[in-house]
C-alpha cells in the first residue's frame, strides 16, 4: 500500500505517518513543498531516528508523483481522502498497490486535483462539528482498512 502526503505542514504528523508506514511496510510519498525541513537536524529534533528505515519517495509536484506512480505500477489507483468525498472509505475495495492521498493539514487537497478524479474522492464519516480528524489519525484509519481488506499481507 502507498500513503501520499500532498504538501504536509506539520513535521510531527509526517513523522507519525512515517512510523505507521514503516510498521505496515507501506510506501510513503511526499509532495513538495513541505511546511518543515526534511534534513537530518530537523528529523532528529522531531525524534525521527527511524526515518532512514522508511520507504520514502519525494516528488516536486503532483504531476511528478503521478508520473512516478504510473512508472512503478501498470494501473495505479488513486484514492483522495477529503471531508467532501462522496463515498465512504469503507465502501472501497482496496488493492495492494493503491495510493491513499491526503492533503495538507490546513487546506486539504487542491481543487484542481480533485476535479480530475471526482469518482475517487473518499471520506471518513464524522459528526461535522469540527474541521476534520488529525491527519495522522485519518491516515491510520484508511491505511489499516486497506490492509485489512488485502489480508494484512506481510504483517504478523
Amino acid at each position: 500500500m502507498n500513503v501520499v502526503l500532498h504538501q504536509p505542514e506539520i513535521p510531527h504528523n509526517t513523522g507519525a505517518i512515517g512510523r505507521t508506514c514503516l510498521m505496515t511496510g507501506s510506501g510513503l510519498h511526499l509532495i513538495r513543498p513541505y511546511g518543515f525541513f526534511l534534513d537530518e537536524k530537523s528529523l532528529k529534533r522531531s525524534g525521527l531516528d527511524y526515518w532512514h528505515k522508511i520507504n520514502v519517495s519525494e516528488h516536486d509536484n503532483f504531476e511528478a508523483f503521478e508520473a512516478a506512480a504510473k512508472e512503478n505500477s501498470p494501473r495505479p489507483r488513486f484514492f483522495f481522502v477529503e471531508t467532501s468525498g462522496g463515498k465512504l472509505y469503507s465502501d472501497i475495495k482496496f488493492e495492494p498497490y493503491d495510493y491513499l492521498i491526503f492533503g495538507s493539514e490546513t487546506v486539504g487537497l487542491p481543487q484542481e486535483i480533485l476535479q480530475r478524479f471526482p469518482q475517487q474522492i473518499i471520506r471518513i464519516p464524522m459528526t461535522g462539528e469540527e474541521r476534520s480528524l488529525n491527519l495522522s489519525v485519518a491516515v491510520g484509519i484508511v491505511l489499516y482498512e486497506s490492509l485489512r481488506q488485502t489480508g494484512f499481507e506481510g504483517l504478523s
